[in-house]
């Protein structure tokens, strides 16, 4: 199994940014090779609409997002107002037959590490029960050193594999902001896991070009399943 959870500090923070450039550079730069996306669980319209009409994934809706929920709130409150139960074995099967088709899935999660996927587990519960590893997105904000700092010992707490951190730009930034907000040097000292680069603000996220280069810039011998 050949896999990467793209995993963040909260929502909002670029989890969808650094899959979409990882499956832009893939689809680009590695031709022959499958790729596929799987969101498990999303509430509200989004992710997996964006990834049906970026790539050419041969998927369909179902086998990108096994479990949707209309109302775009926590999964366990959105099961409960719509008077529904989470079924993770089905989103596990779903993870498990993609895999068998496709040389690399990219599995986004759904908030942080800490939020709750049902009643009894979170993203971090999650990681550790289907065995993926995960590179954690950061955003370049105030409170990033500790948020980091607080996911990655979650993280480790789950007995989770955490291949590296990666900070997003969500909104326009400078060198100086990057190194006053989140300076990759405290980070790294503090949780003792690899920085794998740095995604600037991109004004068109959806723009294939602009996220294939994002990538390139990236570690991407860290990411993925092959040499470069």
């Amino acid at each position: 199994m050949s896999a990467l959870l793209i995993a963040s500090t909260d929502s909002d923070t670029g989890k969808t940014v650094l899959t979409s450039a990882l499956a832009a550079y893939w689809q680009t730069h590695c031709a022959g090779r499958s790729l596929g996306i799987m969101k498990p669980v999303q509430s509200g319209i989004g992710d997996r609409e964006l990834y049906m009409r970026l790539f050419a994934l041969n998927q369909s809706l179902t086998e990108i997002n096994p479990i949707h929920f209309d109302l775009p709130l926590a999964p366990p409150i959105a099961a409960d107002k719509e008077g529904r139960r989470i079924n993770l074995e089905t989103a596990w099967q779903a993870f498990e037959s993609l895999s068998q088709k496709k040389d690399w899935v990219l599995v986004e999660a759904l908030g942080s590490l800490g939020s709750p996927v049902t009643y009894e587990s979170t993203v971090a519960d999650l990681a550790w029960d289907w065995r993926i590893p995960l590179v954690l997105v950061v955003p370049v904000k105030l409170g990033a050193i500790g948020q980091a700092v607080a996911n990655i010992a979650l993280a480790r707490q789950a007995r989770v594999h955490i291949k590296g951190i990666v900070l997003n730009c969500v909104v326009p930034c400078t060198k100086q902001d990057v190194k006053d907000w989140a300076p990759a040097d405290l980070i790294q000292s503090l949780t003792q896991v690899p920085m794998l680069g740095l995604i600037p603000h991109l004004p068109d996220p959806t723009n294939l070009a602009d996220l294939t280069k994002v990538a390139s810039n990236l570690e991407l011998e860290q990411l993925m399943p092959i040499s470069f």
